[in-house]
């Protein structure tokens, strides 16, 4: 089954403009499905795929969206799960800058009933990436305490109502008033103006905390460490300040310290599928019942796309910046 004709789309050349130009709509090949998209997320790894830095793996559509949500409109052979017709939210390997993008059937989740098709295309990217790292890697615990750095962001207000949801009691740093109070709302119990308040004597104060997810880097490691309550949990998703940093590894061995990272996009296709069965069966009910909702800072439509860009890059955001097709 195809869809034949052409499609526009938003292409680049690197560390130059956006632009925007025709292609031909891409056939779903055996197990992949075709999504006419409503809706894109945008993430910091389109920044830096636009400038040259963050290549899409071998086989994926190097054009840029990581995430979207739309209708199905031709399924590949062998797919089992998915009609034509159903309304759906993927993560990408790459193509979401587009009218129409394939995913692979396990990264197609059903678009939640309760949320619209902007808020849906702003789950998969956040969710899958709080899932692998928080819960996954890091073990989350009910009970345990969490705590979120760049919690305005689209990670950061995912990661503070997964945990919240999950029973764990929250702390996030965020760098204005505003931001602060956006975490709060969300769940979090204590949010820290890092600007204003060190957030590693706040929380030492508080006998620390049992599970960091990251994406500063560099500058932040050594107050990480010193607030990790024992066996505690450190998961780096980006390093946005830096990625290199010296390390009291006699803190890590007192303490039994994990130290983890990772990212998503470079992960197979059944380890992308393995992760979506368990964000289905786990997070979506928590959809349902409200316990979680994306925030969403901007909707812009597609011929905006250079302005999405800027308010990302200039990090003025609170939450999901979303293309609307």
């Amino acid at each position: 089954m195809a869809v034949s004709g052409t499609m526009r789309v938003v292409g680049y050349t690197p560390r130059e403009p956006l632009f925007f130009e025709e292609r031909p709509i891409p056939s779903p090949k055996p197990g992949e499905v075709l999504i006419k998209v409503h809706a894109a997320g945008i993430n910091r790894p389109d920044l830096l795929q636009r400038g040259g830095f963050y290549p899409p793996p071998p086989g994926a559509s190097d054009l840029l969206g990581l995430e979207a949500s739309g209708e199905i409109v031709a399924v590949g052979e062998g797919t089992q799960r998915w009609r034509v017709g159903d309304k759906v939210t993927a993560l990408l390997n790459g193509g979401g800058y587009a009218e129409y993008a394939v995913a692979p059937g396990g990264q197609v989740l059903p678009a939640p009933a309760a949320l619209s098709l902007e808020d849906a295309a702003a789950l998969p990217e956040t969710v899958f990436t709080v899932w692998a790292n928080v819960f996954e890697d890091a073990a989350l615990k009910p009970g345990e305490r969490f705590l979120v750095h760049g919690g305005a962001s689209g990670i950061g207000t995912t990661a503070i109502q997964m945990a919240a949801a999950h029973g764990a009691q929250v702390y996030a740093t965020a760098g204005d008033a505003a931001k602060c109070a956006l975490c709060a709302r969300l769940g979090a119990d204590r949010a820290i103006n890092y600007k204003d308040e060190d957030f590693g004597k706040i929380l030492a104060e508080r006998d620390g905390v049992d599970v960091i997810l990251d994406m500063v880097g560099a500058p932040y490691l050594a107050r990480n460490l010193d607030i990790l309550r024992e066996r505690g949990r450190l998961a780096y998703i980006a390093f946005l300040q830096g990625p290199r940093a010296e390390i009291d590894l006699s803190l890590v061995m007192r303490k039994r310290i994990v130290l983890t990272g990772s990212t998503l996009r470079p992960r197979s296709t059944p380890e992308k599928a393995r992760l979506g069965t368990a964000i289905e069966a786990h997070v979506w009910p928590w959809i349902e019942k409200g316990r979680l909702k994306p925030v969403i800072d901007m909707v812009y439509p597609l011929a905006r796309v250079e302005e999405a860009h800027a308010r990302m890059a200039q990090g003025q955001h609170a939450g999901k910046i979303i293309l609307k097709l």
